[in-house]
């Protein structure tokens, strides 16, 4: 079993003795910065003059400058732009101020594992990667629950990087749900291959395979779209809720039959053969060398998949469908 720590675990005044700052107001940023604010830290917010989160920044009452400026002034430097972005300013902006004494933080370990921003020796490296999109940390924490997170040292210099670390997990509340032991590999890796095989990759593959197996059969795509997407949402709260034996509970005798006969074989050895290999190819490096290249080519594949997944016939009478659903708004 992993170790979990909780608030009594962590001493959230170590979080509150230092200047935070925070590289990036997207997402998961404007939550980090936030949620600190409000737990008593000193934070300041590293945005990109003139860009929609340097102004949201500010009206949020931060203190925005350049990630330069916040590199330089910062105990602990949080990176939360996209792992694409964050070894061009790592290397432009963080990197000739990390003197010893400082904490580098990350909420992915992308960049760590594959070696595309290698730390001095002589700082104290962690990350604290809550499992929820930023809106989620901001709002559990205002309600007063927090959401879990992992916790994770790659670095520990000072003896103390893991105390700092929890504390940083609880100014955002994390540490009210529980915060999980990792390492930077097995997050990193876990965190790809779960990406990949089911919550983005594996589901859409199999709702657009099934949604096109029933209109070439001659059914109707709005019905087609109901049975294999819409509903789906209903399937993923009840495990989100209690798990697949919760599911299975709550469903039909005939459905609960036909998930434990015929699953096995639509999700059958064939496809876990092929789980190992993506598994493999995360492993061994192959995938983050494949996406670094992409992206340093400027991203030919990936928006030719992008564009090309918009046109699919599934987008077309699911968005004709929502607009019958005002309350998805």
């Amino acid at each position: 079993m992993t170790s979990i720590y909780y608030e009594k675990d962590a001493d959230v005044n170590l979080i509150k003795e230092k200047t935070v700052g925070i590289v990036g107001f997207g997402s998961q940023g404007h939550a980090h910065a936030q949620n600190l604010r409000d737990s008593g830290c000193k934070v300041i917010v590293a945005a990109v003059p003139g860009r929609e989160s340097w102004k949201n920044a500010e009206a949020a009452g931060f203190r925005v400058t350049t990630a330069d400026e916040v590199a330089k002034e910062a105990d602990v430097i949080m990176l939360l732009v996209p792992d694409t972005l964050q070894p061009r300013i790592y290397h432009d902006s963080i990197q000739k101020h990390l003197i010893s004494g400082k904490m580098l933080m990350f909420a992915h370990g992308f960049n760590i594992h594959f070696n595309q921003i290698i730390p001095p020796a002589d700082v104290d490296v962690t990350m604290i990667a809550p499992k929820g999109p930023g809106h989620m940390v901001r709002q559990l924490y205002e309600e007063k629950t927090g959401i879990p997170a992992l916790i994770a040292v790659h670095q520990d210099v000072s003896g103390k990087a893991k105390d700092l670390a929890l504390a940083y997990a609880s100014g955002l509340g994390s540490a009210m749900a529980g915060v999980l032991e990792t390492s930077f590999q097995e997050e990193t890796e876990t965190d790809l291959f779960g990406e990949q095989t089911v919550l983005c990759g594996g589901v859409s593959s199999l709702v657009k395979t099934a949604f096109e197996t029933l209109v070439d059969a001659g059914y109707q795509p709005e019905i087609a779209y109901f049975e294999v997407c819409h509903e789906l949402k209903l399937i993923v709260d009840l495990i989100h809720r209690g798990g697949l034996k919760f599911m299975r509970y709550s469903v039909s005798d005939t459905a609960e039959y036909g998930d434990y006969t015929r699953g096995p074989r639509v999700i059958n050895e064939d496809v876990r053969e092929e789980m190992w290999k993506v598994l493999e190819e995360i492993q061994n490096g192959n995938f983050a060398r494949e996406w670094i290249l992409e992206n340093q080519a400027n991203c030919p594949s990936f928006n030719a998949y992008r564009r090309n997944e918009a046109e699919h016939k599934l987008e077309e009478v699911g968005s004709e469908l929502r607009a019958m659903m005002p309350w998805l708004k």
